[in-house]
């Protein structure tokens, strides 16, 4: 830097140097460009060995019949493959750079990694777990976070179910694994039921004899175990039989054999002349726009009119006071006879 004649500082571009620094960089590459070469034949080799483990383990999963497992688990393997792939690379690239200081910074930057994707990294590892311990496979149909449905796939992420509507859910991995899931076909059979409601009147054996009988007879209703109908409960309107049955666990079976199960009870108990009562309730409209309102011995409490205007409720009323006050004179004069008629 130096001064002109007014005294102002002038920047000196020494373009010597510029050149200088260049021509030691050029140097420097070249120097470096054999293990460039090296490091990038060492990449692709781990980049070839990666893919070929990762899709063996595919293939055995496929082999072993937990093919999300074996997708999932070759993927993880072919990155881990890859990542030592690069650290070497770098290393035979840049000796000054040891695989220690590597794995130094690795250790930082995954600390950094975790807290930023602390959400991915719990889907992650709940996705390997449920895979690992597989309490359900892809195909079930499973409940969980009031979504029902078949699972289509499981990631690393999350679960696909495809629901009966024809929708799909992803529900993250860490909600399944740590949410209660209900696993609708985990086993070869599944019982339905039904409440049927038969008259006060009617008998109690006689009924879920019918109801036996004719379940056992509807297509898709499992023999063993057998169908069963149970007393449950005397109701207000009728007396309660609990009808159950037992059909395969799928969906589509429980759904079509429980409606023809309903349709073929109710024609057999219509036919055999059981009564299958419905709730009676009873109304009394008031009519609170009449003088007579709150006078409860002249309101008609709901009696219609008569075409002559008179009312037949107070007439009612009117004729049992009278009997009434009848009875009640007839006993006193007895009794006044006896208090006038001498010991």
């Amino acid at each position: 830097m130096e001064q002109d004649e007014t005294g102002v500082e002038q920047i000196d571009a020494d373009v010597g140097n510029i050149f200088e620094k260049i021509d030691a960089w050029l140097d420097g590459f070249l120097r470096l460009l054999p293990n460039i070469a090296v490091g990038i034949v060492v990449l692709l080799l781990f980049w070839f060995a990666a893919g070929w483990i990762g899709r063996i383990l595919a293939r055995q999963g496929h082999k072993h019949d937990r093919p999300s497992l074996g997708d999932v688990g070759g993927a993880l393997v072919r990155w881990a493959i890859i990542i030592i792939g690069v650290m070497l690379a770098i290393t035979i690239i840049a000796p000054s750079i040891s695989p220690g200081d590597l794995f130094a910074g690795l250790g930082i930057s995954s600390v950094a990694i975790g807290f930023a994707f602390k959400d991915i990294l719990q889907n992650m590892l709940a996705g390997i777990l449920i895979l690992l311990r597989q309490p359900f496979q892809v195909g079930d149909q499973i409940v969980s976070g009031g979504f029902e449905g078949t699972v289509e796939r499981i990631e690393t992420r999350a679960t696909l179910i495809k629901t009966y509507d024809g929708r799909r859910v992803v529900i993250p991995n860490a909600d399944i694994y740590t949410d209660a899931v209900t696993v609708n076909t985990a086993y070869d059979t599944r019982r339905s039921q039904y409440d049927i409601q038969i008259g006060c009147s009617d008998d109690f054996d006689n009924a879920c004899q019918i109801m036996k009988e004719t379940c056992a007879g509807v297509e898709g209703v499992l023999s063993d175990p057998a169908p069963e109908a149970l007393p449950w409960s005397m109701d207000a309107d009728g007396n309660t039989v609990r009808l159950r049955w037992w059909t395969k666990s799928g969906r589509a079976d429980v759904v079509h054999v429980y409606a023809r199960v309903i349709k073929e009870v109710y024609n057999a108990l219509d036919s055999k002349g059981v009564d299958m009562p419905y709730p009676t309730r009873m109304v009394l409209f008031h009519d609170q726009t009449e003088a007579t309102d709150g006078d409860r011995m002249a309101q008609r409490e709901g009696w219609p009119a008569d075409a002559g205007g008179d009312n037949p409720a107070p007439a009612r009323i009117e004729s049992a006071l009278k009997r009434r006050g009848g009875d009640r004179d007839g006993d006193s004069g007895g009794d006044s006879d006896k208090a006038d008629s001498p010991a």
